[in-house]
Formats: structure tokens, C-alpha cells, sequence
């Protein structure tokens, strides 16, 4: 494969309509006979305000893809066309420890030179959009692991992004503190029309939140299904729907799984 721009002009889609376009996009990490291919002749759009979920079988290239949408990374052939500004959450929330809950969400803020007070406004805003109010003057190691994740959600907003990657962001948290964080990042989506693309290994996650859904094949990640979730909003994660669709998605994995296995 040979390095071509990995950056596709702006015009390339209309900007209004559709908010990520991956265009043959493939990435292989090393330049030999030796060389891996993490993805293979991706060809995917996301719609600006849509929730869509990747999962597939772990080194299947979701994080990776992750990465190329953010500009963290640049594919190896193909085009990918970001419109608007991508921001990034992981599965540690990764906090300054020495700074205060309003610290660390208002970093975004000074870096972009913003002033003391209205970084100081802007960030008491977005706690209280997370539902933490009051809790600035915390340090991150006196929260609980989903109130931290919180902060790097609100962290993640203060970006003032158009686009926002989640990696697994609540993959290390308990089943309860999970479903309230599913409720509350619907409800962050639904508010601020932002296009939500979330990577996790949960299938039942994905049929809970997603608007759809897209499964990578197993090494090198190809788009191997898609499936549109329709079903009304909000959800349950133990309802009778996200179940059934999450058992279907799950026999589809299954299948890439045992397909690479052989």
C-alpha cells in the first residue's frame, strides 16, 4: 500500500447531511511483508446527529478507525472527510489529579486562551449539563468512578466539538452506574445534536443507545453488517427489544468470530 492524503476535501459531501465519510479507507501498521492491516476498504458514513455504535471481535480495528476520524492518525489508502470538530473520550477519563473537577474541564478553554471568568462560567455550565453540580472544587480522586467519567464528558464538551468519539468510555464500570451514564449521555446527544460515534464490546450497549449499528469483521476490520435501530426512545437495556436486536447483532458476531477462528 502506498501513503496517499488521508484528508478528503470538504466539498467532497454536503456538509448538512452527512458528518464522517470514510472513503476505501485502509490502515496497516508496519512497511513490510510483515505489516499489519488493522482495516481493509472501509466505506462508511455517519450522518451529522446520528448515535452510532462499532463493535466487532477485539483487534478488529475499532479503535483504531477511532483514531483516523480524530486525526490522531492518518489511513495508510483512502480518504476520510471529517465535517466539524471531533473531540475524544476514553475509558480512563485520564483527569489531572492535581487539578479540581472545574480545572479539568475548563483546560480545553485555557488552552484556546479563553479568560479566567468565563472559563470559570463555562464550566460550572457544563457540570451542571453532567449533573454535577456543585462538585468544581472536588478533586478527581474523591469521586466515584462514574462521576469521573462525567467530568470527562464534560471535559469532552468544552471542546465545543461538532463530533464526539467515545472509546468504551464505560467499559470499567458497574452495570448500574452504566445504565445511568447511558441515561445521561442520551440525554447530553438529544440536547446538543452532537454526532456520537461509540466504540464497545457490549452488544446490549450498542442496541440500548445506537441509532445503528455497525459490525467490523475480525482482523482486518471490513464492514461485515449494518443494522438501523428503530426502536423508540428511551430505552431500556433489559427491555424485550435492545434484547432481541442485541441476540441478533450477537449471532453475527459470533459468526466473524468463528469465521476467523477456522
Amino acid at each position: 500500500m502506498t501513503l496517499v492524503d488521508g484528508v478528503a476535501p470538504a466539498d467532497r459531501v454536503a456538509p448538512g447531511t452527512v458528518a464522517i465519510t470514510l472513503e476505501d479507507v485502509s490502515k496497516a501498521f508496519g512497511h513490510t511483508s510483515d505489516a499489519v492491516v488493522a482495516l481493509d476498504r472501509i466505506n462508511l458514513e455517519i450522518r451529522r446527529g446520528e448515535f452510532l455504535c462499532l463493535v466487532g471481535a477485539s483487534g478488529c480495528g475499532k479503535s483504531t478507525m477511532l483514531n483516523l476520524i480524530a486525526g490522531l492518525d492518518r489511513p495508510t489508502v483512502g480518504h476520510v472527510t471529517v465535517h466539524g470538530k471531533p473531540a475524544f473520550m476514553f475509558q480512563e477519563a485520564a483527569l489531572f489529579p492535581w487539578l479540581t473537577v472545574a480545572d479539568n474541564v475548563a483546560l480545553p478553554l485555557r488552552l484556546k486562551g479563553m479568560g479566567k471568568r468565563e472559563r470559570k462560567a463555562r464550566a460550572e455550565e457544563l457540570l451542571d449539563l453532567v449533573h454535577l453540580e456543585g462538585q468544581g472544587r472536588r478533586r478527581p480522586h474523591e469521586l466515584s468512578g462514574g462521576m469521573r467519567q462525567r467530568v470527562a464528558l464534560a471535559r469532552s464538551l468544552a471542546q465545543d466539538a461538532d463530533v464526539l468519539l467515545m472509546d468504551e468510555p464505560f467499559g470499567a464500570l458497574d452495570a448500574m452506574t452504566r445504565d445511568l451514564l447511558h441515561d445521561e449521555l442520551e440525554r447530553i446527544w438529544s440536547t446538543t445534536g452532537l454526532t456520537v460515534v461509540f466504540v464497545t464490546h457490549n452488544v446490549r450497549e450498542a442496541a440500548r443507545l445506537a441509532d445503528r449499528i455497525v459490525l467490523l469483521t475480525s482482523r482486518p476490520g471490513q464492514v461485515a453488517a449494518e443494522f438501523k435501530v428503530d426502536n423508540p426512545r428511551p430505552r431500556r437495556i433489559d427491555s424485550p427489544e435492545v434484547s432481541g436486536l442485541a441476540a441478533l447483532v450477537t449471532d453475527r458476531l459470533r459468526e466473524e468470530v468463528r469465521r476467523h477462528g477456522r
